[in-house]
């Protein structure tokens, strides 16, 4: 079939396999290039592991430090009338460069909150790997069932303590307008630290070290966004922000827990992106369009790609990581510091409907949101036919 990109609102309904294949390999070819990998990870497990800052970091294991890879996703595959999920091609295309690559890569496709999946995980890792060194929590779910009391959470984003009034960004009608978000409620807090904070990761690493395939020394870390002062009332100070505080918790009771391990647990923070996830939350298009010009105008703009390698090369394995009060990895600083929230400040400051486009980089962001479908890429002819039904 010939696919031209489907939009609706925040997301986008189909993918492009050919596109997808030529995202990844544009990843893998960036990661080859590099050449200075040291001393990393041999055998890794990917929780999350399809697109984004997750997809990333499989990347940079397998084709930086040649490690085995274990991907865990929850993907839906092409029908004979829709497309599979960006993250199935994805997974298909890292599958296909890695065999030709000789690296071992296997995916479980499946609910990575569920007991059941963690349980394959563990017999799949005893048969074909037998310890994992390194473990990369990069979830992002709306929802999901707690194991053990069988309870679906649903995550709310909305501000904490206020109502808050902000500038947003409709893509959908290309509209710049205020927008007023009420604020949360305590179940609605509570159950978005369910979905999105440090519990499950706190589970996998227990049941993975309960069975006895963590390797002496196990580094594990969970992704995470703070932002500054224009994000924080929808993000850092807001439900999301709650849940994300929860991951630093998770990762103090997960080193206390498995200390005779000497497991080393961090949350890294990193920089804002066009994410499946990110393009769902108010205020994101209009801030990331704004970052991008400026960080692009400084020359210090880093893809999801760069920001892992990075975390590897200089946090994970390096010699001297960036650590902040919280024992977080810091990959944000080249966005996070004054200097560069200052300029982003004075465009948020003057933008409106009239000058939008002008002093922002919304095709830099429309461009980034079409590739995460496999749209967009100058080397794909989408007016081909292509086979959608690609198997892993």
């Amino acid at each position: 079939m010939i696919i031209k990109p489907k939009v609706r609102g925040f997301i986008c309904t189909n993918a492009h396999p050919v596109g997808c294949d030529a995202a990844v390999a544009e990843q893998i070819d960036y990661v080859k290039e590099q050449g200075n990998f040291t001393g990393g990870p041999k055998n890794v497990l990917v929780i999350g592991c399809s697109t984004g800052y997750g997809l990333a970091s499989r990347i940079t294991a397998a084709f930086g430090y040649g490690a085995k890879t274990l991907g865990v996703c929850f993907e839906k595959p092409p029908t004979e009338r829709k497309t599979a999920t960006a993250g199935w091609y994805n997974t298909a295309a890292f599958h296909k460069y890695a065999q030709q690559n000789g690296l071992f890569a296997q995916t479980l496709n499946g609910d990575a909150f569920s007991m059941e999946l963690k349980e394959d995980v563990i017999e799949r890792i005893k048969a074909e790997i037998g310890k994992v060194d390194l473990v990369i929590y990069s979830l992002a779910s709306p929802k999901r069932t707690d194991p053990k009391s069988g309870i679906t959470y649903k995550s709310t984003l909305k501000p904490v303590g206020d109502a808050y009034t902000t500038k947003t960004y409709d893509t959908d009608k290309d509209r710049v307008h205020d927008v007023t978000l009420e604020a949360a409620t305590d179940e609605e807090i509570l159950n978005t630290i369910k979905v999105m904070g440090g519990e499950d990761w706190e589970m996998w690493i227990d049941a993975l070290a309960n069975a006895d395939v963590l390797a002496e020394g196990c580094k594990t870390t969970a992704y995470t966004y703070i932002g500054k002062e224009l994000t924080w009332p929808i993000y850092g100070q807001a439900t999301i922000g709650k849940a994300k505080e929860d991951l630093d918790r998770a990762a103090a009771a997960i080193n206390g827990k498995h200390a005779e391990l000497l497991l080393d647990a961090h949350v890294s923070s990193l920089k804002a992106l066009v994410t499946q996830a990110s393009s769902a939350i108010p205020v994101m298009p209009l801030y990331i369009s704004l970052m991008y010009q400026v960080m692009k105008d400084e020359g210090t703009h880093e893809g999801c790609i760069e920001q892992i390698k990075g975390l590897f090369t200089q946090c994970l394995y390096g010699n001297e990581p960036v650590l902040d009060e919280a024992n977080r990895y810091r990959m944000d600083t080249k966005e996070t510091n004054e200097q560069t929230q200052a300029k982003i400040k004075a465009l948020w400051d003057k933008v409106t409907q009239e000058n939008f486009h002008d002093i922002s980089d919304y095709e830099g962001y429309h461009h980034e949101f079409l590739r995460l479908f496999g749209f967009d890429m100058e080397t794909v002819d989408y007016d081909q036919d292509v086979d959608p039904q690609l198997k892993w």
